[in-house]
């Protein structure tokens, strides 16, 4: 709970204002330009500052970095609620972005390393299974509360939740061990300048792929990030290479590490763009009202909290690897059947393929528990701060690169002579069939990532010991 609870939030927030930009736009008295960015700030300062939350995991400590994620989290939401201008709500949405920037991190490190290895799978699942409620409950919730509460009860809600988590976190979180703390050593974490150019270069990079296909990315601001976001990549590779960062070698030593990366951003690169375009295509396409296209998404999450309970001995008997890269194909092929579906014309040909994407996702979860548990315990915060960058900044990629395909086939198919609704199904279906390759690809890199070793189960847990030895 002490996890699970702040990370469904901040999974809520970053879809539950969609819904309520009419009204915040009149009630603020908002201009395109700052309505834009009320809808932006939360997921770029979030992908941006993630490798932050992980650096202060590994340093300051996860039970303290988690605690103080939630608190700026909670505070910060508080500020939203009470802003009466669009400038307030702007500053105190990204600070809402950099406290989950913090929870994150800390709370899949401290369930990689704090929990016991049984618990570790479970722990993951569940984690997944909030994170995608999250998804589908926050068009819902923000429906329901923007039409009979108003706006700013989206984020007040916030409060008594945040204070919860806390709460609990004080009590339940494992405080570190007297003498446990080794930031001191040259192992210790990442440099700090390492992680400012990282911050740097997904924020810019952020800003171009948000901006750039409003805009235009010829631009003067989408050019500018475009190029700030070349030159801080260009110095982050030359520190990387040049100086040969130890933490760093150590991590991308491992190969469930490495896979889980390859996989994860695989999987935003392709299912981030899916959810962003099946929303449209349920209000635009089906005619559904926002309360019940939010509804639509349920399959995804009851199908997850059904397969979670079964994933640890599922694992046990045929091994992580092949249970995650079957899950990952079987994401691929729900993402085939909604394509397919999406021709019928009705809310019922979709749910089948949205119930086999969430049975697919319980079953990848053993990759991204051998992921970061093969990190070592005093990296364990940077781990998963890159670990969930990958998942934030290819999410953002992911939306413009599907985007890219829909509306190119969506403007072939006008060109054609097709009407508006034809053509934008055409392109959706062509997004669908992108994202299920994408997702489809990450199969043998699971294989690869846990495949068997002489003489061990490859399901089995792997202890911190042993892990740290594997190349």
């Amino acid at each position: 709970m002490a996890v699970l609870l702040p990370s469904f939030m901040t999974a809520l927030d970053n879809t539950i204002v969609n819904v309520a930009l009419p009204q915040i736009r009149a009630e603020l008295a908002l201009d395109d330009t700052d309505l834009k960015w009320v809808a932006v700030i939360y997921p770029l300062t979030l992908a941006s500052s993630l490798l932050l939350g992980g650096h202060l995991a590994d340093t300051i400590g996860r039970r303290a970095t988690l605690l103080l994620g939630v608190a700026l989290f909670t505070v910060s939401s508080g500020g939203c609620g009470a802003a009466t201008a669009g400038v307030t709500l702007i500053a105190f949405r990204g600070l809402q972005g950099v406290g989950a920037a913090l929870i994150l991190p800390a709370s899949l490190a401290v369930l990689s390393h704090d929990l016991p290895p049984r618990a570790r799978n479970a722990g993951f699942s569940a984690i997944t299974a909030a994170l995608a409620s999250a998804l589908a409950c926050g068009p819902v919730v923000s429906g329901v509360m923007t039409q009979h509460l108003g706006w700013q009860w989206l984020f007040v809600m916030n409060a008594p939740l945040g204070c919860t988590s806390l709460l609990v976190g004080f009590v339940s979180v494992p405080r570190p061990a007297s003498g446990s703390r080794v930031a001191s050593t040259p192992l210790a974490t990442i440099p700090l300048r390492i992680v400012a150019l990282a911050c740097l270069s997904l924020a810019t990079l952020a800003y171009f792929l948000i901006e750039g296909p409003e805009r235009g990315f010829d631009s003067l601001p989408a050019a500018t990030s475009g190029i700030i976001a070349v030159a801080s990549m260009v110095a982050l590779t030359c520190e990387l290479t040049l100086r040969r960062n130890a933490a760093l070698r150590l991590l991308f030593r491992k190969r469930p590490f490495i896979g889980g990366i390859i996989t994860q951003l695989l999987w935003g690169l392709g299912v981030s763009g899916v959810y962003f375009f099946t929303s449209q295509f349920l209000q635009n396409g089906l005619g559904l009202t926002p309360t019940t296209a939010g509804l639509t998404f349920t399959p995804v999450a009851l199908s997850l909290l059904a397969t979670a309970p079964f994933i640890a001995r599922l694992a046990r008997r045929w091994g992580d690897g092949r249970i995650s890269a079957v899950g990952l194909l079987m994401v691929g092929l729900g993402l085939l059947m909604v394509a397919l579906g999406s021709s019928g014309g009705r809310l019922a040909h979709i749910l089948p393929g949205l119930s086999a994407i969430g049975f697919g996702s319980a079953l990848a979860v053993p990759l991204t528990t051998r992921a970061l548990e093969s990190s070592p315990d005093h990296l364990s915060g940077i781990a998963a701060g890159l670990f969930s960058a990958v998942r934030e900044a290819s999410g953002v990629f992911g939306i413009a690169f599907v985007g890219a395909v829909v509306t190119f086939v969506e403007h072939a198919a006008a060109s054609a002579g097709a009407s508006d609704s034809d053509a934008f199904l055409s392109g959706y279906q062509a997004g669908l069939c992108l994202a299920s390759v994408l997702v489809g690809a990450g199969a043998p890199v699971a294989l690869w990532a846990l495949r068997r070793r002489a003489g061990t189960a490859e399901g089995d847990s792997v202890s911190g010991v042993r892990v740290g030895k594997e190349s």
